[in-house]
């Protein structure tokens, strides 16, 4: 059987304490702890775990701030602990065992979902500005799970988004720049091409870029997977393959992760709730609240009028000091 194990005494990352202490506060309870930011949950055991059955819906980011932890997938063990990073590039079901974990000293980690639409977007972006480096070569498929060592840089996105989410007043201004600047750190690395699922041939990839530039575009259009193939001239069956396999979801999926993003924005900026979803191209607004209830935890009425309420309570501090 093979087994990837990581070296912990070689990398030399130590954890920020206050990185640890946010996990320990937002892990509620023995077991899992879900959170209103959608795809964030945290993990606390105080003693060792067996070997059980786990899975995740999408490609994920996993992470042990104390405590250690293995993963088998198919025939491979992965341990993971508070020097290395687990990746899982989509929806997998797994077997996984707590190592390490005591009452005085309890197993504490987080998994966070990548979204496949934020994914493209920061990427596009930074092919933009720096399309040398992020030019996508032609390579083996990477694998679906793997671990790698942490760098101090992704340490620090990590940490600066945990703190936010915590934060009633920067969840909803400063986490979605951290979790941009999350993804930004993974494409710099050698994580890019896990990113891109497996790292796609140009072309390929280019048809991809110039769908979801097209979404982009004309995202309060009705939009179908026959549009968006004849918009990048390809056959209907052929681009719906070629979008999933690359990257992670379907074409419709995908779009609907964006309009809820940019509703979220809209709303962020001051728009009402039937302004959001006609930006993004939502016909019905009972759908689109819907949607965005269970995408974000909570009706975009009620999510604007908390920002509203943040944004009360900010000025009156302000203006007492």
């Amino acid at each position: 059987m093979k087994t990837v194990i990581g070296d912990a005494q070689s990398e030399g990352i130590v954890l920020p304490g206050e990185m640890v202490a946010s996990v320990a506060r937002q892990a509620l309870h023995e077991g899992a702890t879900r959170t209103s930011w959608p795809g964030l949950t945290f993990y606390r055991f105080d003693q060792r775990v067996e070997t059980h059955w786990d899975e995740v819906s999408s490609a994920s980011l996993c992470m042990v701030v104390q405590g250690r932890k293995r993963l088998r997938f198919g025939s491979v063990n992965y341990f993971y602990d508070p020097f290395h990073l687990l990746v899982i590039r989509r929806g997998l079901r797994f077997q996984a065992e707590i190592l390490q974990a005591s009452p005085e000293r309890p197993f504490l980690s987080f998994v966070l979902q990548l979204q496949p639409a934020l994914v493209a977007e920061v990427y596009e972006e930074m092919n933009r500005l720096i399309p040398k480096m992020l030019r996508i070569e032609p390579a083996p498929p990477t694998p679906d799970v793997y671990v790698t060592a942490l760098a101090l840089p992704l340490v620090g996105a990590l940490q600066r988004f945990l703190l936010a989410v915590e934060s009633e007043s920067e969840r909803e201004m400063l986490a979605p720049i951290y979790l941009r600047e999350i993804v930004y750190r993974l494409l710099r690395s050698e994580q890019r091409a896990w990113l891109m699922e497996g790292g796609p041939r140009e072309t390929q990839c280019n048809a991809i870029t110039a769908a979801i530039t097209f979404m982009r575009q004309e995202m309060d259009q009705p939009l179908t997977v026959r549009v968006l193939a004849e918009a990048v001239s390809m056959s209907e069956s052929g681009f719906a393959h070629l979008f999933k396999t690359t990257m992670g979801v379907s074409p419709l999926q995908f779009l609907k992760q964006m309009r809820l993003e940019h509703a979220r924005k809209a709303l962020l900026g001051g728009s009402n709730v039937s302004e959001a979803a006609n930006s993004v191209g939502y016909a019905s607004l009972s759908h689109f609240i819907s949607e965005f209830r269970r995408h974000f935890g909570e009706s975009p009425k009620a999510y604007a009028q908390r920002l509203r309420d943040l944004h009360l309570a900010d000025n009156n501090d302000t203006s007492k000091t």
